[in-house]
């Protein structure tokens, strides 16, 4: 989205907040020209209501800033019932990832998203293997596996400050970072743990959807909380092995996790679960070391431990870097903009075509 709010206005609308107040819709723009639009619902109505009240909200935002020709950007199906008034140029889901799937789903995601796919003119999916998932329900289904911002992970090579709340850690160091939830497998790490008590396992991002009090807990495990974008490099700096220990389950099946190419760009050596998006193409190309259990899982973080600084830890990150810069969000864009701007050229015609023959 600060891609495509170099050339144009971008509103970005966040989930509602609710609470004792009048419903208005609160917006600040972000340096990157992102202007970001939070809904403000009075509380007390049931779920259908207060999305009218968001679509209120939303229809007033539109006529305010005198949109005529806007394009609609969804996330998510759940939110389709506040959109379904408005009258874009070009409809665009940008599914993420298979969200019916997740623990707790609700049941009406499955119908929101077919009415999704009924509207949409275009559908771009997070990864290659929801690509193939999605791509029997609509004709104009692209993939747009995760990209990378290198120069800003690239800024843990530069050997940062290591933060205080991980600096006291004696080494190795295996880290992670994005949300802990049901995707990520506690099970693995708690048994790493105590087969390692040497290794300082570190993990940083928001518990979601689990209870922390059954979170694994040891003294060689470390739970940092939530660490902002811009923090993310001083941690990575001072890794000596990135992590992607997620769980062979339901909700891991389609994910193409961002923080691969993140790892990578950030010079850290990678071990993974055996994850789709992940094998093909890190693992394949050896850019990625693949492990699935806690037996393979422990010998790969070992075996790359062993060979820090060896010719053949060098040669895997000379290829990763190759291929990381192949990806950046630049190109990914460039790529979106073009099917944005042919879905509107041919809606166009197809209206000009059904006028012509109406007359």
């Amino acid at each position: 989205m600060t891609r495509a709010a170099k050339t144009r206005q971008v509103f970005y609308v966040e989930e509602p907040i609710f609470g004792d107040h009048a419903d208005q819709m609160v917006c600040r723009q972000e340096p990157c020209g992102v202007v970001v639009c939070t809904p403000h619902i009075g509380a007390g109505d049931g779920p259908l209501r207060s999305q009218a009240r968001t679509a209120a909200l939303l229809e007033g935002l539109i006529a305010e800033h005198g949109l005529q020709s806007y394009d609609l950007w969804m996330y998510t199906p759940m939110e389709w019932p506040i959109t379904v008034n408005l009258r874009p140029r070009v409809t665009i889901y940008d599914c993420m990832d298979e969200l019916a799937n997740f623990k707790g789903a609700p049941p009406e995601l499955r119908e929101r998203e077919n009415s999704l796919f009924d509207h949409a003119e275009l559908v771009f999916t997070g990864g290659h293997r929801l690509y193939e998932a999605k791509r029997q329900r609509h004709s104009a289904v692209y993939p747009f596996p995760s990209s990378v911002d290198a120069a800003h992970f690239a800024q843990a090579r530069q050997q940062p400050a290591d933060p205080a709340d991980q600096s006291a850690l004696p080494r190795p160091r295996l880290g992670f970072f994005g949300v802990i939830d049901e995707r990520f497998d506690t099970e693995l790490i708690a048994q790493l743990a105590a087969r390692r008590p040497e290794w300082q396992i570190v993990l940083i991002g928001p518990v979601v959807k689990i209870d922390p009090a059954e979170l694994p807990r040891a003294e060689n495990l470390h739970y940092l909380g939530i660490k902002s974008y811009t923090e993310l490099p001083a941690y990575l700096a001072h890794w000596d092995v990135a992590m992607l220990p997620f769980a062979r389950n339901a909700a891991t099946e389609f994910i193409s996790p961002t923080k691969t190419p993140e790892y990578l760009a950030a010079g850290v050596p990678v071990v993974s679960t055996g994850i789709r998006d992940v094998v093909r193409p890190y693992g394949e190309q050896d850019l990625v070391r693949i492990a699935d259990g806690l037996d393979a899982f422990e010998a790969a973080c070992a075996q790359t431990l062993a060979e820090a600084g060896s010719p053949s830890a060098q040669a895997r990150a000379e290829r990763a870097d190759a291929y990381i810069s192949g990806l950046s969000w630049d190109h990914t864009w460039h790529q979106m903009h073009l099917l944005i701007e042919a879905a509107a050229h041919q809606d166009e015609a197809d209206t000009t075509g059904r006028v012509a023959a109406d007359d």
